[in-house]
């Protein structure tokens, strides 16, 4: 049983890495902005990355950091930075300060190709702060993680539930589910060796990703519907689809100026050369099964 720090516990990814954690007896020390509710074998430290007494409390003695907290969407990318990069230093010069050695930083796939987007070149910084740190790192570049819980890929099986889901411009992209992410962050956590220093892109095991119509598709299959029609829309259409989204949801906005740039790159395929070794993690769940279980507790919980 280890002690592992966490932050972002209480998103999309982190609740999962959470659940896993606590599901493989470790115990959990997890940074949070607001008051949850008490979780056995969790302390909540309250705070944010630019709470250095708050790091400093969710470090202290930890065996390992988790660091999955930042900003993937928002209307303003001049917030990037400071949630991406400096939130990033802080828990590196925290850990230092704790004598803290492992490290594990959820990145993006987006960080390789830093000029398409804010977003991409803010996680991009990060990792250059992480390679640069001289701690015990690994760095996972996750491609569009989806599951229960997600809000981010609810709205193309909403629009698939009605027999249509838009696409940007033709390509291909690799997908993973939620828990198969969670647990593989929380085997990184202590088994260092194999990945140690290195940046890895993990996926579903599908190889050479998944076009746009094929995922349309199978999103499609997972709502029960036989077929969708997949247009794909050119950057200018969404552009303005990202320009319509901000006047009906503001700054709850998905659709973004700067997702929009790097939606339309044809390729966020996880590279075999970047695959976690087989011996340390492989995929549990292929994503048509994946995808038709989110469906079901999109359905469940009322959200489709």
């Amino acid at each position: 049983m280890s002690l592992l720090a966490i932050t972002g516990a209480t998103g999309f990814v982190g609740s999962a890495v959470l659940d896993a954690a606590l599901g493989a007896g470790h115990q959990v020390r997890a940074l949070t902005r607001r008051a949850q509710p008490e979780r056995a074998g969790v302390e909540w430290v309250p705070g944010d990355l630019s709470n250095a007494a708050a790091l400093a409390a969710l470090i202290a003695g930890a065996d390992a950091v988790i660091h999955i907290a930042g900003l993937t969407s928002t209307p303003d990318p001049g917030e990037f930075e400071p949630a991406n990069v400096t939130g990033t230093a802080n828990i590196i010069a925290a850990m230092k300060h704790a004598g803290a050695a492992r490290l594990v930083f959820v990145s993006s796939l987006a960080a390789r190709m830093p000029r398409l987007s804010a977003y991409g070149a803010s996680k991009a910084r990060a990792e250059t702060l992480v390679e640069a740190s001289a701690l015990d790192w690994t760095i996972i570049r996750p491609p569009a993680v989806y599951g229960p819980r997600d809000r981010d890929m609810l709205d193309l099986f909403r629009a698939a539930k009605w027999g249509v889901v838009p696409l940007p411009s033709g390509g291909a992209t690799s997908i993973i589910h939620v828990d198969d992410l969670a647990g593989l962050l929380v085997t990184l956590a202590g088994n260092a060796a194999p990945t140690r220093k290195k940046i890895h892109e993990p996926d579903d095991g599908r190889e050479g990703g998944w076009s746009h119509k094929e995922l349309a598709q199978a999103i499609g299959h997972a709502v029960g519907k036989r077929s969708v029609f997949a247009p794909h829309l050119p950057r200018a259409v969404m552009h303005a689809a990202a320009a319509a989204d901000r006047l009906l949801r503001g700054d709850r906005a998905k659709l973004t100026p700067d997702r929009v740039s790097y939606m339309c790159h044809p390729n966020w395929v996880a590279r075999f050369d970047r695959a976690v070794p087989a011996a340390v993690w492989q995929p549990a769940i292929a994503g048509e099964d994946g995808l038709r279980a989110t469906a079901q507790w999109y359905r469940r919980e009322g959200w489709l």
